[in-house]
């Protein structure tokens, strides 16, 4: 599973042979939960409110490049990292 990004203390990470709906795993300290990429909702797992609140921001500046990534994964390709949030 590569990280593709980091910020803040949140990982964001990719998974090669995931299921749809498009999606990535997002892990803060002990909680984690895979967000989807084009509503930035957790769609699994747990994540606290401020954290959530993060990811979605980020996910929302970098919704293209998260799509890209996605399809490289579902072709298995090497995946690019993306900027962190500021």
């Amino acid at each position: 599973m590569p990280r593709i990004s980091l910020f803040l203390g949140i990982s964001i990470y990719m998974y090669w042979s995931d299921h749809a709906p498009p999606h990535f795993h997002a892990v803060y300290n002990e909680y984690g939960g895979a967000v989807d990429i084009q509503t930035g909702k957790v769609i699994s797992g747990d994540l606290p409110k401020r954290v959530k609140k993060l990811i979605r921001e980020w996910s929302k500046m970098h919704e293209a490049e998260l799509l890209q990534n996605w399809e490289l994964a579902r072709n298995e390709e090497e995946l690019f990292n993306i900027e962190p949030l500021e």
